[in-house]
């Protein structure tokens, strides 16, 4: 039986004999993890109930972070869809609410260091230079709030789609922090004032990221598939009141 977080927010967007791709809820991890030794609920075993099939992850999405997350359906499939991530041919696009207002596009191409997690990683060999990470950005919207932090009376926002070209452990957290536009609700690369302004004023508690597009050529047939995922009710409450005004 669906727990009820399951049932409200997990949903099947694509499925065909090959793939199946999800929307993971935010919350919610891909796999077990010794990280997390108490969560009992995980993408991989929630979408194999679903369809009675086993699923192989192709790809991860942090845990707080919601949207398309794609499985494939056998090892050849798995491979293929894999090789497709390395070489870099696999189009995903982010959605995020970011601490003040970003350019009209950019690009972020700092090299990031290898984040180890103690326990998940401890038998891992890292690599010793910083490996090469790329972030394309572009701000849909800006808005300005008035509210107090530190010596601001106002404070400003953008909604900025994010195309990772890379795919390194917490690239976009990371990435957008490098350019003190960090996302808010980030907990550990993020800023605590204004996730903490976040909190208190829309009562809800979460990482303002989404993976809302997925761009990829099907593995067997070769057509392009586009699989879109609508964002959480929790992610448009923000933006509803937020306001966001499009830019030209």
């Amino acid at each position: 039986m669906q727990t009820e977080f399951q049932a409200n927010q997990f949903k099947i967007l694509y499925q065909d004999d090959y793939i199946v791709a999800i929307h993971k809820p935010a919350g919610l991890l891909v796999h077990r993890s010794p990280i997390d030794k108490r969560e009992t609920q995980f993408a991989v075993q929630i979408t194999q109930d679903a369809i009675g099939k086993t699923v192989l992850p192709i790809h991860r999405l942090d845990k707080p972070t919601s949207g398309v997350l794609l499985f494939a359906l056998d090892t050849s499939t798995a491979n293929q869809l894999s090789e497709q991530f390395r070489e870099h041919t696999i189009n995903k696009t982010y959605l995020a609410i970011c601490r003040g207002w970003t350019d009209k596009s950019g690009r972020i191409d700092t090299p990031l260091k290898y984040k180890l997690d103690k326990l998940a990683d401890k038998n891992k060999k890292t690599p010793s230079a910083p490996q090469s990470a790329l972030t394309n950005y572009r701000t849909v919207a800006h808005t300005t709030m008035d509210h107090r932090i530190g010596e601001f009376d106002k404070q400003r926002y953008s909604l900025v789609e994010l195309n990772p070209a890379t795919g390194r452990k917490h690239q976009l957290r990371r990435h957008l922090k490098q350019i003190s536009h960090q996302i808010i609700g980030d907990t550990k690369h993020g800023d605590r004032f204004h996730n903490q302004f976040f909190y208190k004023w829309l009562g809800q508690h979460r990482l303002y990221l989404a993976a809302t597009q997925l761009e990829f050529n099907h593995p067997k047939t070769t057509q392009k598939i586009i699989i879109k995922a609508p964002l959480e009710a929790s992610f448009q409450h923000a933006l509803n009141k937020l306001n966001f005004q499009p830019l030209i």
